[in-house]
Parts: structure tokens; sequence; C-alpha cells
């Protein structure tokens, strides 16, 4: 549906609403977020999004794809409203606005979701991550994650909100192409021991170099917070442990890095085997 009448004024409440979910508590309250972006809209279209209402501006618009978009949402039921530029760059969060803007529902999975996604998947491609608390790393993680053709992304304990408009930005529109499961660490250790898939962990303390260790069964990647790594529960849990060489000074990767570099080696290893 497209609302005829251009949306002129900021104190229009729809342009408020807008506002209003830059925050996550409101996000939570009323189980919706933003997409903003030609490319994350496209993936979040293609990967089946609630994309419930859309907002448009022609004169920000930077290519010639975006009417086929438009409509391609429209025709699942989203509200579609224009705006002048003022309004339009009042919504964004971005320094460069592309005149495309949505309101989604959230929409969450859990370990019953991601048995049945691996129904008959016998070599699983996993990563866990526990309490990453940077939106950007989360999101680079998931772009990383469908370069690779992971199978799913398990978040515990998370700290960072999965709906953070700078984890779709970050990410580029991959939370819509990479499985993003939610669970508690305790259940997914165990969901993952019970289905007999190997959970691998980087530290330090490691002897084993990540490129000198068979990874070509089924796996999952743990990786922890920015600044304490895996908790406890995670590095005793860990059937593999590895190290990352380090050359210089610093004595840790940046978390988004460190998993970029073990999910190719997967992919590596798994590409040989073939």
């Amino acid at each position: 549906m497209f609302e005829r009448d251009p949306i002129l004024s900021l104190q229009n409440p729809k342009v408020k609403l807008v506002v209003k979910l830059r925050d996550r508590r409101d996000r939570d309250l009323m189980d919706l977020y933003l997409i903003e972006g030609y490319r994350e809209l496209l993936r979040a279209q293609q990967g089946d999004a609630a994309i419930e209402s859309l907002f448009i501006c022609p004169e920000l618009f930077l290519g010639d794809n975006e009417s086929h978009l438009i409509e391609q949402i429209g025709k699942r039921g989203a509200a579609i409203f224009a705006c002048s530029a003022a309004v339009f760059r009042k919504l964004s969060y971005r320094d460069r606005p592309d005149g495309l803007l949505a309101i989604a529902k959230q929409q969450h999975k859990s370990l019953a979701d991601l048995e049945k996604l691996l129904s008959g998947n016998t070599n699983p491609f996993l990563v866990v991550a526990e309490a990453i608390e940077k939106p950007g790393n989360l999101g680079t993680i998931l772009r990383s994650s469908d370069a690779v053709g992971l199978d799913a992304l398990l978040v515990c304990d998370r700290c960072t909100d999965i709906f953070n408009p700078n984890v779709v930005r970050a990410s580029v529109g991959t939370l819509f192409t990479v499985p993003v499961i939610e669970g508690t660490s305790p259940d997914t250790l165990a969901w993952l021991r019970q289905r007999g898939i190997k959970v691998l962990a980087a530290t330090p303390q490691a002897t084993t170099p990540y490129t000198a260790i068979d990874l070509t069964g089924p796996i999952a990647i743990a990786v922890g917070t920015e600044q304490l790594g895996l908790s406890d529960l995670w590095m005793d849990g860990a059937d593999l442990q590895v190290s990352i060489p380090m050359r210089g000074v610093a004595d840790s990767l940046n978390v988004a890095t460190a998993t970029t570099l073990l999910l190719y080696e997967v992919l590596r290893q798994r590409e040989n085997q073939r």
C-alpha cells in the first residue's frame, strides 16, 4: 500500500516512531527494528524479513533499482511512505542516507529452530558467539559467516542487541542470510555435545596452531567477549583448543578478525577434502 501524501513534518507520529526505535528499550518493547539502505533491504526482502513499513525519498536514491525493490516489498504487504529529504534525514542514522528505511518485526530463532534447520545435515558448520559486546564486531562476524557459507550463528548470553541498526549495517544485510540462533551458553553447549559437534576455541595458551588440526568434521567455532574472551564454561567444554600465531607486541586479535581467520581455515580444509 502506497500512501499518496508525502510526510513533510518532523512531528509526524511515524517519524517519531522511527526515532524511538533507535533505542534498544523501545525496540524490545515493541518487538520492532530498523533496516536502512538498499543492499540491506534487498537482502532483508530476499531473506523473508517481516517488513511492516517502508519510508522512501526518491531525491536521495543512488541508483536505478530502487523502484523494483520498493514494488517487491509493497507486494508483501508493507505500507510505503514517501518523505521529504529533510524528514528522511531525520529518520536516517547514516551520514549519507540513500532514501530507503524500513520498520520490521523482530524474528527470533531458538535451538529448536536450529534442529529443524540442520535436519539431514551430517556435517554442520557453526559459530558460537558468547556475549559479544560491540555491534560492529557482531555485524562483521555475520558478514564473514555468510562469505564461507556458515550453517548458523549461535548467539549466547548476548550483550549486543542483534537488531541494533549498527549490526544490520555492519553485516551489510547478511543478518538476513545467516540464520541467527539465540540461547544460553549451558543449553547451547549441551545441544552441541548431544549431536557430536566438536567445539573449537582459540586461546594464546594453546600449543597447536589453528592450521594444524582437522576441521573437516562437524564443528562449532566458539568466540568470546572482546575484553575477556571465552568464559570458563566454553574453554573447559571445548574439544579442540588452538592458537593463532602472534608475531608482534599485541597478544590478541579483534574477535571478528580472529573469527574470520578460523572460518576460512575450515572452508579451506573442507574444499581441499573435496
